[in-house]
């Protein structure tokens, strides 16, 4: 036999395997389009960000076993799920604080990287809201609470406010940049401009370094880089990947106070997750203005030894020095003793609102 011959021979086995490989795909497809109807039927979620976490860690550990790399088949397995995905409900469409380069547009992104979505920047958390609410998104990625400087305040205040509920998050290193115009020098910045976060991050930054510079707060650290167009003699702090997109030039990198640096995101939409084993629940609740009030209330998770993660209160609007409970805690609320607590503290509270259980975040460097 020939090498030609040999090569022909080996071009029509690649063929017959490409034949089975498409006759699979479109199996599984099929199997998809199955399931996002039981889903839909069910009233559930059509995606399942842990699901397909699940999924590529199986694939990763058969790929690794195969003598296959586990980067590149995980790659196509990525493509094949947002395939599936798409057939079942077409893409998914997902609102984050923008404009685009913001640390929440990186969140996003990083969440549903394998859900073939579609990114919609929203000039506040509001907007974000309000997509969602009306079904216009099919999720919301928004800020909610950063390891330095507590709680995004606004964001709680819609958790409070709103109908959506938390399906999932995820938490991402913030490193922040000083960013101005190509040719700025560091002695001719005037004027600093941020997220009001994002400038209390860098406190001891700028009255180290520009203790002169006026510092102006903005709706987005992108929002702030792209104001740069607009300033003179000004500088803003935000993402590296804002600073390639508008086209400005980045004076000094890590400007944040602290290295250990972590803002933690919502993923908001109108259903919960299945139990993982590995879940999260976010609540609100208030009790009356009496002596042991919070004390008894809280005994509902500590007499089952459920761990709480989370608990701030917040002043209630248009009632003077009244407050709510912001809780997170460890389990998933159909677990039988997180189901028992949330029943016990209901009858020790004048509110109460079951916000979600999800997935504990893995945290995104």
């Amino acid at each position: 036999m020939t090498r030609v011959e040999e090569i022909e021979g080996l071009r029509k086995e690649v063929d017959s395997v490409d034949e089975e490989l498409v006759q699979l795909l479109r199996k599984r497809l099929n199997l998809a389009l199955q399931l996002g109807e039981l889903k839909k039927t069910a009233g559930l979620s059509v995606k399942d960000v842990e699901r397909e976490r699940q999924v590529l860690a199986h694939v990763r550990k058969r790929a690794s076993g195969l003598g296959l790399n586990p980067d590149d088949v995980e790659a196509v397995y990525e493509e094949v799920m947002a395939m599936c995905e798409r057939g079942q409900k077409g893409r998914v469409k997902v609102a984050y604080l923008g404009p685009v380069g913001t640390f929440s547009e990186e969140a996003a992104r990083s969440y549903f990287e394998s859900a073939g979505a579609d990114f919609t920047p929203c000039p506040s958390v509001h907007d974000v809201s309000r997509l969602v609410d009306v079904s216009d998104a099919d999720f919301g990625v928004v800020p909610v609470e950063n390891s330095l400087e507590g709680s995004y305040t606004v964001a709680l205040g819609l958790l409070l406010e709103t109908r959506l509920m938390v399906c999932g998050e995820v938490e991402r290193r913030i490193h922040h940049n000083l960013i101005a115009k190509p040719g700025t020098r560091l002695q001719d910045i005037r004027l600093v401009v941020s997220h009001s976060q994002a400038l209390a991050q860098c406190r001891e930054y700028l009255e180290r370094t520009l203790p002169k510079a006026e510092r102006r707060e903005v709706a987005s650290t992108a929002r702030a880089v792209e104001m740069l167009k607009e300033l003179e003699n000004a500088a803003a702090i935000g993402a590296m990947t804002s600073a390639k997109i508008y086209g400005m030039e980045v004076l000094a990198k890590g400007i944040e106070d602290q290295p250990n640096n972590f803002t933690r995101f919502f993923i908001l939409g109108h259903t919960d997750c299945q139990t993982t084993g590995r879940d999260k629940t976010s609540i609100i609740f208030a009790v009356r203005d009496v002596p042991g009030a919070l004390f008894k209330a809280l005994e509902a998770f500590s007499t089952r030894d459920i761990n709480l993660t989370k608990v701030e209160s917040r002043p209630t609007r248009g009632q003077p020095w009244q407050y709510v409970f912001y809780l997170d805690f460890e389990g998933h609320k159909d677990d039988v003793k997180c189901r028992e607590a949330l029943t016990d503290l209901a009858s020790k509270c004048i509110f109460l609102k079951v916000l979600g259980s999800y997935p504990r975040a893995v945290t995104k460097t």
